[in-house]
C-alpha cells in the first residue's frame, strides 16, 4: 500500500471535528455510541463534547430506594472530574447521592452554564445554601428536589434567579409552605408542572394568580383547604390534577371550588380516598368540567346518587371512572352510569357491596363496549403528555 501522505489520500482522521461531530450524532445504536470515544483520544473529545445528559449510576427511581445500600456514593471530587469532562451538559442527575454536601455544587459555578435540568432526589446534605448555588449558576427549567431539606428561603432564591422554570418537584419537601409556592407562582410565568404531594405544610393558597401555562398538578396528601383548592385553580390551565388522600381536611362541598368555572380545560381528576367529599361537590365538577377524559372517586364513600347521576348526564367526554370500594355506589347509581358517560372505555369497580350481580350482567349487556376492571393506577401519571 502507498503511503497517503504521498499519493494525495485521506482517511477519517483528515476530517473536521464538524464532521466527526455529526458522524456521532448520526449513530442510532446506543453501544455504537458508547465505543466511539475508544477509537483515540480525539475522537473521545468528540464524544464528550456531544453528551448532553449525566445519570450516576447510584441515581435511581422513587420506587427504588434500595440502591441506596447498594450503589457508590459520588462526592464533591468526583463531580467536579464528570463535570470537566462533559461540559455542555443540559441534564445532570445526582439523585441517590444522599451524602453529597452543597460545597459538592461548586463546580456548577463553573461548568454549568447549560445545565437546564437538575434531578436532587433525596440529597440529603443539600440545603439552601447548595440551592443557592445552583440558582445562580444554571438556566434551569426543570428542577427535582424530591425529600430535599430546602425550606421557603431557598425555593425564593431558586424562583427569583431561575424565572424560566416549566417543571419543579418538591414532593416531601417538608420545610416549604405555601409562602414559598406563592415566590414560585408569582416569579416563574412559564410553570407548567409542579409536585408538591405530602407537603404538610402547604394549604394551596400560594397558587393564588399562578400562572394559566400550569397544566399539571401533583398535590396528594397534603393539607388543602377550600381557599386553597380555589387558588390552585385560579390560573385556569389546568389539565391534570390530583388532589387524593384529603382525609383529614377538606370536608363536605370543599372541593365544590374545582368546578366554579376555573378549571373548564381539566382532563384528568384523581380524587381518590377523598372519603368526605359530598355530592354538593361531585355536582359542581361534573357540570364544571366539561373536558373530564378520567376521574377517580375510588373510596369517596359519600357520593351518593345526585352525584353519581351528575357525572352521567353532565360528563360527556369521560372515558375512564374509578368507583372502587364506593360505599354509596348502588344500583341505582350504576345504571346513572350505564345511561350516561356515553364515551365511557374503561370502569374500574371492585367491592361496591351495595352493586347486585344483576345490575352487573344488566350494565355488560347494554353497554357491551365498556370494559369493567379491578382497581389500578391511573393509566396517566407523572409521565403524562403535556399538550
Amino acid at each position: 500500500m502507498g503511503d497517503p501522505l504521498r499519493d494525495g489520500s485521506t482517511s477519517i482522521m483528515d476530517l473536521p471535528d464538524d464532521c466527526l461531530f455529526f458522524i456521532f450524532q448520526r449513530l442510532d445504536c446506543h453501544s455504537d455510541r458508547e465505543s466511539f470515544g475508544l477509537t483515540c483520544h480525539r475522537w473521545l473529545h468528540i464524544q464528550n463534547k456531544c453528551c448532553r445528559s449525566l445519570q450516576f449510576q447510584c441515581s435511581f427511581t422513587q420506587l427504588n430506594l434500595s440502591l441506596f445500600q447498594t450503589s457508590p456514593n459520588i462526592n464533591s471530587f468526583h463531580l467536579y472530574r464528570l463535570l470537566r469532562r462533559f461540559q455542555n451538559l443540559q441534564s445532570l442527575s445526582l439523585s441517590g447521592c444522599i451524602e453529597l454536601p452543597d460545597s459538592g455544587l461548586t463546580q456548577l459555578q463553573y461548568y454549568g452554564s447549560k445545565i437546564q435540568s437538575l434531578k436532587l432526589d433525596c440529597c440529603f446534605g443539600i440545603t439552601d445554601n447548595g440551592l443557592s448555588l445552583v440558582a445562580t449558576s444554571c438556566p434551569l427549567t426543570v428542577v427535582s428536589l424530591y425529600r430535599c431539606n430546602v425550606t421557603d428561603m431557598g425555593l425564593e432564591t431558586l424562583a427569583r434567579s431561575c424565572s424560566a422554570l416549566k417543571d419543579v418537584n418538591l414532593s416531601h419537601c417538608s420545610l416549604i409552605s405555601d409562602c414559598g409556592i406563592s415566590t414560585l407562582s408569582l416569579n416563574c410565568c412559564q410553570l407548567r408542572a409542579v409536585k408538591i404531594s405530602y407537603c404538610r405544610n402547604v394549604s394551596g393558597i400560594g397558587f393564588r394568580r399562578c400562572s394559566p401555562t400550569l397544566v399539571y398538578l401533583e398535590a396528594d396528601c397534603c393539607k388543602l383547604e377550600p381557599e386553597g383548592i380555589m387558588g390552585i385553580v385560579s390560573g385556569g390551565g389546568l389539565e391534570y390534577l390530583n388532589v387524593s388522600s384529603l382525609v383529614w381536611c377538606v370536608h363536605g362541598d370543599g372541593l365544590a371550588a374545582i368546578g366554579a368555572g376555573f378549571a373548564m380545560r381539566l382532563r384528568v381528576l384523581n380524587l381518590r380516598m377523598c372519603r368526605t367529599v359530598s355530592d354538593e361537590s361531585i355536582v359542581a365538577i361534573a357540570k364544571g368540567c366539561p373536558l373530564l377524559e378520567e376521574w377517580n372517586l375510588a373510596l369517596c364513600h359519600e357520593v351518593r346518587i345526585s352525584g353519581w347521576e351528575s357525572i352521567g348526564f353532565n360528563c360527556y367526554n369521560l372515558e375512564r371512572l374509578h368507583v372502587n370500594r364506593c360505599r354509596n355506589l348502588c344500583d341505582r347509581g350504576l345504571q346513572a352510569l350505564r345511561d350516561g358517560c356515553k364515551r365511557l372505555l374503561v370502569l374500574y369497580m371492585s367491592r361496591c357491596r351495595q352493586i347486585t350481580v344483576t345490575a352487573i350482567e344488566l350494565f355488560k349487556w347494554l353497554r357491551g363496549e365498556v370494559e369493567i376492571k379491578e382497581e389500578e393506577i391511573m393509566s396517566i401519571g407523572p409521565d403524562w403528555e403535556f399538550r
